[in-house]
Parts: C-alpha cells; structure tokens; sequence
C-alpha cells in the first residue's frame, strides 16, 4: 500500500535539550483515516509542524505525497489542506471573504472558478447561512467549519486535520465526521489528531498512539484495541456485595464504576466465567447482566500509555 506520509528517525530537539520528537518512524496508507493520538506533551502538535514544514527536524527524514520535507513545500503544500490548531481568520471578514482571500492566496487556484468553489466549500461544512456575517461574530464551531472550508477549496490529497470537532455541539460533530468518511471515500487521505477517543474508534481505519516522543504502536484500529485485553463486566443492583466476592475469589483489578456497574480482569484460561457467575448467585448479589467486553480504543491506550482519558496536546 502507498504511503502517503512516511517518517524515519524523525528527531525535534529544542534549544535547552528538551526532546519533543525521538526518532519516529510513521506510515500513513493511501486513502486511510489516520487518527494520532497521545497525551498532552506526546509530541504529536511538533510532528504535524514538521510534516507541514512549519519547522525544521533536527534529524531524521520526512516525506509527504512523495515530496521531502523539508525541500518540497512548494510542490507538495498545494495539494495538502491543512486545519492546525485552529483557524487563523480575518474577523473584520465574512466568511465568504475570508474563503476568497485565502484562495487567491494560493497560486495554484483558478480565479475563474473561485466564486463557485467558496460557495461550495461554505456549503459543504454547513455555513452557507451565515456566509456573510463577520467572522467576528462566528461561535468556535462555526470558526472550526470556516477552517475546514478553507482546506477544501480545491481538491486535496491529503487533509491535514487537528482537532476538527473542537467546539461544535453533537449534530456538528456528526455532520463533520460524515464529511471526514465521504472525503475518504472521494479517496482523500485524512490525517487528523484529536483527543476524543471514540471520535477516533468511529472515525479512523488506522490509528498511531505518541507518548513522551516516541512512537508507541501503529496499525489498523480493529487490531490495536483486539490486542488488548477486555474487561470482566458484571451489572448488578448490588455492586457492593458483587465487588466484595470477586475479589474473594481471587479476581483482580476489580472497581466499581459511577454507573453502578462491576468491572475487573479476565480471569485466566483455568477459571470458567460459568463458575463466577454461579457463585456471586450463590452469594446473594442479583446478576443482570455478565461477561467479557470488548477492548475498546480507550483501553488500548490506557494500556498501552499508562495515562488516563485526556489526551489532547
């Protein structure tokens, strides 16, 4: 499969020695959504830097749509439509104008087909209706859309996305998710970081996890999370009693959740979930529901970082 960024030993050292990047080596395929994640500090905010030119490596090389990075910007830059933490906007500005002067800004735009492909990109992320108004005025999703637009004025080969759902109440974030699956299936590759885990799992087909600089894993996102353990899940009305026994029966990890609902490890190949089951029953806790969960995205990185749910940075 092509790739569409690809990464070796790429290094970001900054003045005083701090290591921000250490010798990360990424593939991105072809017509893949790329979810990159990792907690605050991982490292993945510098690595997009780099991979936009935005900053220089100081070791390690980088290539985009074929092109070096450093060295080929010119060539490479105009068929990437990037959103990097955050729009910068003209807030004197409609929207419209806003769209407008960042497409004569690009060399590589037709002014012929300019107007119509404003009206289009307003209207692909929803702001039509507010097309007009200053931008000033625009809430922080509505913001978040307008970048969105401006990275896709023309037709991209790879979209570039960091925290794309920032701001937007739940229908926006459906309706940019939707957009994120139909750029894909127009054969767009989508690159994008975010902090939301399960935007992530329900988005992306391929996934890199950051922690401390370094690369951790990378993959498809079915197998990253089918490589990590499920968790033994008990709903009962009497948590309590049922935390209490599985313990006593020599089951780790166990908690009890704010939803009332008892999770722990698997056990291991020589215990019968049957046999658990039985004797909670037998221990007076009223089971309503019993078994192993799948591994979830979150627990894949939970496992594989140490670190909680807050991942942005």
């Amino acid at each position: 499969m092509t790739a569409v960024i690809e990464t070796h030993g790429l290094t970001k050292r900054y003045r005083g020695g701090r290591l921000a990047v250490d010798r990360l080596d990424l593939t991105v395929p072809e017509g893949s959504v790329f979810g990159f994640l990792g907690p605050n500090g991982s490292g993945k905010t510098t690595t997009i830097r780099m991979l936009m030119g935005l900053i220089e490596p100081t070791a390690g090389t980088a290539r985009v749509l074929g092109g070096t990075i450093p060295g080929a910007e010119r060539s490479v830059l105009p068929r990437v439509g990037a959103l990097i933490e955050g729009p910068a906007l003209y807030g004197y500005l409609s929207g419209r104008d806003n769209l407008t002067r960042y497409d004569r800004a690009d060399p590589t735009a037709d002014p012929r087909t300019r107007r119509t492909r404003v009206a289009a990109a307003l209207d692909r992320v929803g702001l039509t209706p507010a097309a007009d108004r200053a931008a000033k005025t625009y809430s922080l999703g509505m913001k978040q859309r307008l970048g969105l637009a401006a990275a896709l004025l023309q037709p991209r080969g790879l979209l570039v996305l960091d925290e794309p759902t920032n701001g937007l109440d739940p229908q926006g974030m459906r309706e940019i998710r939707a957009l994120v699956r139909e750029l894909a299936a127009d054969g767009t590759t989508v690159f994008l970081s975010s902090h939301l885990l399960d935007e992530i799992e329900q988005v992306c087909t391929h996934t890199a996890v950051m922690a401390r600089g370094r690369l951790l894993v990378q993959g498809p996102v079915a197998e990253l999370a089918a490589g990590t353990r499920g968790r033994l899940t008990v709903v009962t009305p009497d948590p309590g009693d049922a935390a209490r026994l599985l313990t006593e029966l020599g089951v780790a990890g166990v908690s009890v959740g704010d939803d009332g609902r008892v999770t722990a490890e698997p056990p291991g190949a020589d215990t019968d979930l049957a046999d658990l089951n039985a004797a909670l029953v037998r221990g007076g806790v009223r089971v309503r529901g019993f078994g192993v969960e799948k591994a979830s995205l979150e627990d894949a990185f939970v496992a594989l970082t140490g670190e909680g749910f807050d991942v942005a940075g």
